[in-house]
This record gives C-alpha cells, structure tokens and sequence, in this order.
C-alpha cells in the first residue's frame, strides 16, 4: 500500500475502482493461506483452460472420505476433519494422545461460467483435484466460414 502525505498526517492511497476492477482476480479466488486462527491452509493451485478450471489442494495425509465439498448456489466449499487417537500402554504408564486436523476454504464461482451440474473431484498422491466444467455457451468456438450469398 502506498502512502501518500496530506496536511502532514499520512494516509493510505486506495487503488481507484478502476483499477482495482482491472488487478483483481476474475474468480475470486482467496489467495490467503491462512486462516483467520492462524492455522496453515492447504496450499491451493488454480488452473483454467478452453473447457474447464482446475483446483487443486494440496492435502498430504488425508484419505478421500475425509473431505466434503459442496456447491451452495455460487460459493464451492472444501473441507477436511480427521481425528486421530493414540493409545500407548507400558509398564507403568499410559499414554494418550489426540490430534486433530480440520479446514476450510470457500471459493466464489462466476454463475455464468461453471456448470455446477458437473464439477467432479478426485483425490490421489495427497491431492485433491476438483475439476470445474465451463458451460458449453462460454467456451471458445472454433473459426467457421460464412457463406455469402
């Protein structure tokens, strides 16, 4: 952010609307990889081609049914929990320990883009991969010739 002196007080200098509409990101992805606990995030890869996006997450450790994803009118939720127990028991002494992992991350999808109908996940080698369909109308058309008559 760049600050800008005015009356000898300084102020942030907002990016006008204009530009903020040309800088930000088409699908308003949240770019954060953490959360507002301050825990680690998945690290997340967003990829678009003529047919689709593609969203993986980065989620070593984890096994398929500990995720739920969700599509809630525009807004694409992932999220993971898994819980572990451990019991160690020798001699004298017990030991018990817990661990617990969980998160959360919510994507906004432009409505006139995504064919929510067909979004798919798979989840190999620690990555979960959620490919997102574009709708047929706003995928890219080949050239044609125009007759003229």
């Amino acid at each position: 952010m760049t600050l800008v002196k005015a009356n000898d007080r300084m102020f942030p200098a907002f990016p006008s609307l204009f530009d903020n509409f040309f800088t930000r990101d088409l699908l308003d992805w949240n770019n954060s990889n953490y959360s507002g606990a301050d825990t680690t995030l998945p690290a997340v890869n967003i990829k678009e081609n003529d047919d689709s996006f593609t969203i993986e997450v980065a989620a070593p450790g984890l096994q398929k049914d500990d995720f739920t994803i969700h599509l809630d009118r525009n807004r694409l939720v992932i999220s993971s929990e898994k819980r572990e127990e451990k019991n160690e028991s020798q001699d004298k002494y017990t030991r018990r320990e817990f661990s617990y992992q969980s998160f959360r991350r919510t994507f906004t999808l432009p409505e006139t883009t995504v064919d929510g109908d067909k979004i798919n996940a798979r989840y190999t080698d620690g990555i979960l991969v959620i490919t997102l369909p574009k709708k047929e109308e706003v995928k890219p058309k080949p050239p044609r010739a125009i007759e003229i008559w």
